[in-house]
């Protein structure tokens, strides 16, 4: 792949899907992003997955050699213009946050495993830059490797979103592993995409938009091949895909294929993509479905883009749970000016990334109070971990621990590398504004800014003007563990 110079307003996508991994490189010139760069490598990582549900000794080799080289090529790149993002298979491996770590570390920046709501608003995200204007609904279908999407939009804004677990390398598993072409392996893999797509068929039905798109390589490989073959006159229809499989099941095998249009890194998925497009179809009511680009990479891209310059989706997501849980702002917000304080005094170089993440985290720390004052950490943590968060990344190590030991005190979770300010007391009354708030352990390790606290054992003060006297029954700090767990991912 040609090298292109990479520079400030330059943006980086590594999209790690079932499928394939991707890297797609992008210039800002004002508010759009145009590519530069893109590099693919067929993994087929979806199908690496063993009958425990563990990723495979060589599944996982191939991955963290592909994304070395994405390293390679990126490595000029500042943290906050790269995002890396992993998908289905990620979600399902039993042993993928073992995984993370090495994969990190091969590629050079962090990696978030995100829900199959947040892939989906990412990718109408992308298609939507891609479109033209309208203020009329319109239905996104983006099938991947391991999942498929299902978005109803309108302009930029979602208004339905689901993920189903159907995808074009699971379903060739299950049906078309050995290449074979029949009308029985063809009927089965429609009947269990038929079966997927018919709960949501409801609310994703022909009733509900104007105009119907879809999106990722297997559609705009089907578009192509239907086309170019003369068996569609434009777009995706019903009747072009039956005449497509038709053809394919009188091939009888992959390798027999002839088809214009038809690359042979394709091939292999193409049954299964063509059994879940067509069963998208059948119960969606899709007369014609458009192919467009742009999708989850875009998407990514742009949602980077408004993190600098724009609206940043993750602040918004705070706003929105400040308002539906009913957290006391003026108490969150006092919490979160003397964490973040604390933070800053108690490392060399603060991070400002890490320092707004502990921010957003202090202010969502009573998120459990809507539900009981009894056990509120507990109740914040299963909240903030399984509700839909847009631009919030899966947690992971950080939600193993914090929702359950934000009680037991700051030294063991200094230990765990978590910033100290997540874990000290709030003021009480009667405290000096100047006390001593909490001891760094002495083996603390670096935190994720890549710094230590300022020596072994040392104090941090909490400044006078971020230590305002507390209301009577102030809760400890701590609580705000639940939060953190997801706001240390946002």
């Amino acid at each position: 792949m040609p090298r292109t110079p990479l520079t400030a307003a330059t943006l980086a996508v590594v999209d790690m899907g079932s499928n394939s991994f991707r890297l797609e490189i992008g210039r800002v010139e004002g508010d759009q992003i145009y590519r530069l760069d893109t590099w693919r490598e067929t993994l087929r990582i979806g199908a690496g997955i063993d009958d425990r549900g563990r990723l495979t000794a060589e599944a996982r080799r191939a991955a963290i050699a592909c994304l070395a080289r994405f390293g390679e090529r990126i490595r000029g790149l500042h943290p906050s213009a790269v995002r890396a993002v992993a998908t289905n298979t990620f979600r399902l491996a039993t042993n993928a946050a073992a995984f993370l770590p090495r994969a990190e570390h091969a590629l050079g920046f962090p990696i978030d495993v995100i829900t199959g709501h947040e892939e989906a608003r990412l990718i109408y995200n992308g298609v939507a830059h891609v479109l033209p204007a309208t203020t009329e609904p319109r239905l996104v279908v983006d099938i991947g490797g391991g999942s498929t999407e299902f978005i109803i939009g309108r302009g930029h804004t979602p208004l339905k979103l689901d993920s189903l677990k159907i995808g074009c390398v699971g379903l060739t598993k299950r049906f078309f592993a050995t290449g074979r072409l029949t009308a029985t392996a063809f009927a089965e893999a429609d009947t269990v995409a038929r079966a997927e797509i018919e709960v949501i068929a409801t609310e994703f039905g022909r009733g509900h938009w104007s105009a119907a798109y879809a999106s990722s390589g297997t559609a705009l490989a089907l578009a192509e091949i239907l086309e170019q073959n003369g068996l569609s006159a434009a777009g995706i229809t019903p009747d072009g895909l039956a005449r497509l499989r038709k053809r394919m099941i009188g091939c009888g095998h992959i390798e027999r294929l002839a088809l214009a249009a038809l690359k042979p890194e394709r091939a292999p998925v193409l049954a299964a993509g063509l059994a879940i497009m067509a069963a998208a179809v059948g119960e969606l009511g899709v007369e014609r479905i458009n192919p467009v680009g742009g999708a989850l990479r875009l998407g990514v891209l742009y949602d980077l883009l408004g993190r600098t310059v724009h609206r940043d989706e993750r602040a918004a997501t705070v706003e929105q749970f400040l308002v539906r849980y009913r957290i006391d702002r003026e108490h969150a917000e006092r919490v979160a000016s003397m964490a973040v304080a604390l933070y800053r005094s108690a490392v060399r170089t603060p991070d400002p990334a890490a320092a707004q993440r502990l921010e957003w985290a202090a202010l969502l720390h009573e998120t459990g109070f809507s539900v009981s004052h009894t056990g509120y950490h507990k109740h914040g943590a299963y909240i903030v971990q399984n509700a839909d968060m847009p631009g919030a990344a899966r947690p992971r190590v950080a939600r193993a621990w914090l929702p359950r030991r934000t009680r037991e005190g700051g030294a063991r979770a200094v230990r765990s590398g978590i910033p100290c300010a997540t874990h000290c007391a709030a003021p009480r009354r009667g405290v000096s504004s100047r006390a001593p708030a909490y001891r760094c352990a002495a083996n603390r390790p670096e935190d994720e800014s890549g710094t230590r606290p300022r020596r072994a054992g040392a104090l941090a003060e909490v400044p006078p003007a971020h230590a305002a006297p507390a209301r009577e029954g102030t809760r400890r700090v701590g609580g705000c563990g639940p939060a953190v767990a997801r706001a240390l991912n946002l």
